[in-house]
């Protein structure tokens, strides 16, 4: 019960979010200028980031429940790790993302889109880990 607890609000968070495939788009559909559409963007990847997080925290409680039904600290531990090299490979890559705007007005908006859309492949994986 614990869990359905846990998971109802990922499901509200992530539904709408990945209800379609582009993030700029989706913002678009409800802006009328490039500004707009930024701020929406933020929004996004703020709701998208409580959702990796809150998806990393069921993903960690499996695998610390894992390592006491093993004895071993090991999958907690590589969990941890993985998110950490996650965390830098997103951050890298959507900035090269960005370069590839030739520092135009839509930077922000590219980069934001491209951590959405890592965010939310992010949060499908740590939620099969933790099933």
């Amino acid at each position: 019960m614990r869990m359905i607890t846990r998971l109802l609000p990922l499901a509200v968070l992530a539904a709408p979010s990945v209800a379609l495939a582009d993030p700029t788009l989706e913002c678009s559909q409800t802006t009328s200028s490039q500004v707009e559409t930024g701020d929406c963007m933020a929004e996004t990847e703020a709701r998208v980031d409580g959702a990796v997080e809150l998806a990393l925290s069921f993903a960690m409680d499996a695998a610390k429940s894992l390592d006491e039904v093993t004895g071993r600290a090991v999958s907690a531990k590589a969990l941890a790790e993985g998110q950490a090299a996650w965390t830098g490979y997103r951050d890298s890559h959507c900035d090269f993302v960005g370069t590839t705007m030739g520092g135009g007005s839509g930077t922000g908006i590219a980069i934001r889109a491209c951590r959405i859309e890592l965010g939310r492949a992010r949060v499908r994986a740590l939620m099969q880990a933790a099933q």
